[in-house]
């Protein structure tokens, strides 16, 4: 059953396994559409266990092929569905790990956490790199700044994250700082 399609990809539920399908590009050439499927399939459960080895909630993965990933299937709402100023928090707890750990999610949104079992787990490493820049970092916190925004428009949301993320890292501040330069940036865009 699909449950979800991206630009890069398809996920599927096949029993209680989802199989992420990395899909081919038809206008790349078809070595080079084979070698950055690989790539990018690798490097997504490589940094999705690295992201687990830091303490972070995430799906196990149960295989990986040339084009594929089997994660854990995890039964839960989307942050975005279920967001309040707790979970919200514990996101910025868990983004500010993530950070420590020299890790950037590169799509960081209240659609790419789920609760589940009581717990917040971050999906979906596509996009993911390690990254110790403050750019790095801050592009992750605008992103998730402004999903809660344009979903939410609740301001205390946004505070709550902030908190959580300050209360792990000590280099918080000089992100924050970051992110004010992002939108700085962006208005002149």
């Amino acid at each position: 059953m699909l449950i979800g399609m991206g630009a890069e990809a398809k996920v599927v539920l096949e029993g209680e396994r989802v199989i992420k399908k990395r899909i081919s590009k038809r206008y790349r050439i078809p070595q080079l559409d084979s070698s950055l499927r690989k790539e990018r399939t690798r490097a997504e459960a490589k940094l999705t266990s690295a992201a687990r080895k830091l303490g972070i909630p995430t799906p196990i993965i149960y295989g990986i092929g040339d084009y594929h990933i089997e994660f854990e299937y995890l039964d839960g709402p989307l942050l975005r569905d279920c967001i309040d100023e707790e979970l919200s928090r514990e996101a910025g707890r868990l983004t500010a790990k993530l950070h420590m750990g020299g890790i950037v999610h590169g799509d960081l949104t209240t659609s790419n956490f789920i609760l589940s079992r009581g717990r917040l787990f971050l999906i979906d490493f596509g996009l993911s790199s390690f990254d110790s820049t403050l750019e790095g970092f801050g592009m992750d916190v605008h992103l998730y700044i402004q999903s809660v925004r344009a979903t939410h428009v609740r301001e205390e949301l946004v505070d709550a994250f902030k908190d959580g993320y300050s209360s792990e890292f000590s280099k918080a501040e000089q992100v924050f700082e970051r992110v004010r330069e992002i939108e700085r940036r962006r208005r002149y865009l």
